[in-house]
């Protein structure tokens, strides 16, 4: 790739996203991010001549690394803000991308069908869109070939597509995404590492899946580090929701974070 100019969840989740405080543990998680200054703002930029606006923020040292985050199948919502303040907290530029368009916030499970539905059909144009959210981030001063891409659910079968796309990277993380490799696609050309966090109580995406991601990658000789958490359910990482596992949650994110720290020593 070059730089150019340019499943089924609860419905109850969604009107529950937005509550942070689901449990102690998560209280802690998130006061320990607040240490460090960081800055926001909204980032519009343009695909196939249509805006998109991302949500970008930034930490307060020189250098950092850069981070793109693809959302959910419910589009760029505060969950991924808070995710992007909580790494931009811990030293790191994050780019929350934007999938489907500028003001396009799908509020219903048809609308979240409809719209990712057209991505997975039209994989070239997911690609697209991934390079121009990758050109946003290169805009507001960072090195993308040296990044991170990562993904919730839809946005962690995005980040896959990126890693089979041979896009270089140090590594492409996926939370509970989805795995099957669509036809004619291979991690042949795969440059970075793959680390995936999964929940073996998942219904969406099962364990079996799982094992199928890891002898492909193993096939392919790709770099990886693939954990399930017991117990835990497809999302479990949605803080507020009838899904969120505090247990996976924290696990997950602080091995996340000491992934970063090695990565970028």
């Amino acid at each position: 790739m070059t730089f150019t100019s340019t499943s089924i969840k609860s419905s109850k989740r969604y009107g529950e996203k937005l509550l942070y405080s689901a449990s102690v543990g998560l209280t802690a998680l998130l006061l320990s991010q607040t240490a460090a200054a960081i800055s926001t703002k909204n980032v519009t930029y343009t695909v196939d001549n249509q805006p998109y606006e991302g949500y970008y923020a930034k930490a307060d040292k020189p250098n950092a690394p850069f981070i793109l985050l693809i959302h959910d199948w419910d589009g760029l919502t505060d969950y991924e803000r808070k995710r992007a303040d909580m790494l931009a907290s811990e030293g790191y530029n994050v780019l929350a991308a934007d999938m489907f368009g500028q003001s396009i916030r799908p509020t219903t499970i048809e609308d979240n069908k409809r719209l990712t539905g057209a991505l997975y059909d039209d994989r070239s144009k997911m690609r697209r869109l991934l390079q121009g959210a990758l050109n946003a981030g290169q805009a507001q001063g960072n090195d993308a070939r040296t990044g991170v891409t990562m993904g919730y659910c839809f946005g962690g079968t995005v980040a896959l597509e990126l890693a089979r796309s041979g896009f270089p990277q140090k590594a492409f993380v996926p939370f509970h995404g989805a795995f099957d490799t669509p036809i004619g696609q291979s991690y042949d050309k795969t440059t970075g590492e793959i680390l995936v966090f999964h929940g073996s109580a998942d219904e969406s995406v099962s364990l079996e899946s799982f094992a199928t991601l890891g002898k492909t990658l193993e096939a392919a000789k790709v770099p990886h580090e693939m954990l399930t958490y017991s117990g835990a359910p497809h999302a479990f990482s949605v803080f507020g929701s009838d899904r969120y596992d505090a247990r996976a949650d924290e696990r997950s994110w602080k091995r996340y974070l000491d992934f970063l720290a090695e990565a970028y020593k």
